[in-house]
């Protein structure tokens, strides 16, 4: 839910070489049910989402201390790794 600019430093600092989506209306989040009713903060979620648009996998246990291990061995698994 953050804005664009929060979003692009954040993938600066990472390095990150995939889009990361902004969502400040909170729309995206309400469709996807990582929030509901007045909850100020989305779910800690990871949809993993192919090129042609499809959720391969929805991640509802993430948990930040290993998340980034977590998702590469979730995309190899998935076949999507480099």
């Amino acid at each position: 839910m953050d804005t664009p600019e929060t979003n692009k430093k954040f993938a600066e600092e990472l390095g990150l070489d995939y889009p990361l989506l902004s969502d400040p209306g909170k729309e995206v989040a309400r469709a996807y049910g990582v929030i509901t009713g007045n909850q100020p903060y989305a779910s800690r979620w990871t949809f993993y989402i192919g090129r042609d648009g499809r959720i391969l996998y929805i991640d509802k246990h993430v948990n930040p201390a290993t998340s980034a291990h977590d998702v590469l061995e979730r995309l190899k698994a998935l076949g999507l790794a480099k």
